[in-house]
């Protein structure tokens, strides 16, 4: 009977459709399966392959509605890779593929090529590893970092390796200058206040990790005076010692030794990143912050002591007269990778092969964590809107 019921002439072939096909990273996709039986299992999968070329996958389990249809945006899943009402879960929710590479991260390395998707509508509830699925109806999307007429140029200067991306149109236009790991960070906003395409009494800047010690320690520097600052999930101080002014660090290799180790071999930054334990002489004098400050708080980050650092950036500010200069964003449930929406998080990856592999943990559960990433977008941007534009 399910087989002569799925084929009937009498109804069109199962269609599954995406809307938009092309869209950016950050865009909601309507997923939606039609002309099926009604009060059906079905399955929806996506599969892609990273730029390192291993398999990511994600699938839910739906039932058709009494018209014979689907639709991700206002229906439940009640299986696999998510559940509940989740309209992005196929794209948050996105694994290697069983048997990939153990410690697999998703890190776009060519944004100037997008991730193509393979959805698949799926006759019952399986899983896409299961060979004998049938598969009904199928559609490719993809997902682009980089917007339509965006121009993506190097910058090797003054020991500065970065990259610049400029919106159609002569300019000037208002920036973010985004600082992410261990790197310095007062070369690239001199550089990025003297491009002819910038406004130079308009630059933000957004840091991660030990990217938001570099933002704080450099937005305290004298001559620099940008409009805002966003910091996601990082310290105020360093356990390593800099060696120049620009706040460069120890090579990579050689913070291994800072690190804390669980019972399973797994690395953190956590305990070290407390305020209390970082190097007195790195410390950001908080109280010299001159600009609007957003903090983002994953409440489970297992890779830096965020929540303790918030709690003291807010308390400075506040004894310095300057509370209505603070925005905290907390999140429970949520890592130390919030980036941006709809994109997989990885509660630990690997973190280098030498002398030996070593794994990083970076904490986050995978629906609280893509709720924050989802909210914290938006409000960033509305951020940025607020005291970049005029």
């Amino acid at each position: 009977m399910g087989g002569v019921r799925w084929k009937s002439s009498l109804r069109p072939a199962p269609l599954l459709t995406a809307t938009p096909v092309r869209a950016l990273i950050d865009e909601q996709i309507s997923i939606k399966g039609r002309f099926l039986p009604p009060q059906c299992p079905v399955t929806v999968c996506a599969q892609m392959h990273s730029d390192d070329g291993d398999l990511w996958e994600a699938f839910a389990h739906y039932n058709t509605n009494a018209d014979g249809a689907v639709n991700l945006t206002r229906d439940r899943s009640v299986g696999g890779s998510y559940l509940g009402c989740e309209p992005m879960g196929l794209f948050w929710g996105l694994q290697p593929a069983p048997g990939s590479r153990e410690g697999l991260r998703l890190r776009k390395e060519n944004v100037e090529t997008p991730y193509v998707m393979l959805m698949s509508l799926l006759e019952g509830h399986v899983s896409p590893s299961e060979r004998q699925s049938t598969e009904l109806a199928a559609i490719t999307t993809e997902r682009w970092y980089m917007a339509p007429g965006v121009r993506r140029t190097e910058i090797r200067q003054d020991g500065v390796v970065g990259t610049l991306f400029l919106p159609p149109g002569p300019g000037p236009f208002p920036a973010m200058l985004d600082l992410w790991g261990i790197s310095g960070g007062l070369s690239a906003y001199h550089i990025l206040q003297d491009h002819r395409q910038v406004c130079a009494d308009r630059i933000g800047i957004i840091g991660t990790s030990f990217g938001v010690y570099l933002s704080l320690r450099l937005a305290t520097q004298a001559g620099v005076k940008p409009s805002c600052l966003i910091c996601i999930n990082g310290p105020v101080g360093t356990t390593v010692d800099l060696y120049d002014a620009d706040g460069r660090s120890e090579r990579s290799e050689s913070v291994h030794k800072h690190m804390v180790y669980d019972d399973q071999g797994h690395a953190s930054f956590k305990h070290i990143s407390l305020p209390a334990n970082i190097i007195p002489e790195t410390k950001v004098k908080l109280e010299h912050i001159a600009c609007p400050l957003m903090y983002i708080l994953g409440e489970d980050d297992q890779s830096a002591s965020s929540m303790e650092t918030a709690n003291l950036i807010e308390e400075t500010l506040r004894d310095a007269g300057k509370s209505q200069l603070f925005t905290l964003l907390s999140y429970p449930g949520a890592g130390h990778l919030i980036e941006p929406p709809y994109t997989p998080n990885s509660r630990l990856s690997l973190w280098s092969f030498k002398p030996k592999k070593l794994f990083t943990l970076w904490g986050g559960h995978p629906a609280p964590h893509a709720a924050a990433q989802e909210d914290s977008w938006k409000k960033i941007l509305d951020f940025m809107g607020s005291h970049l534009r005029r």
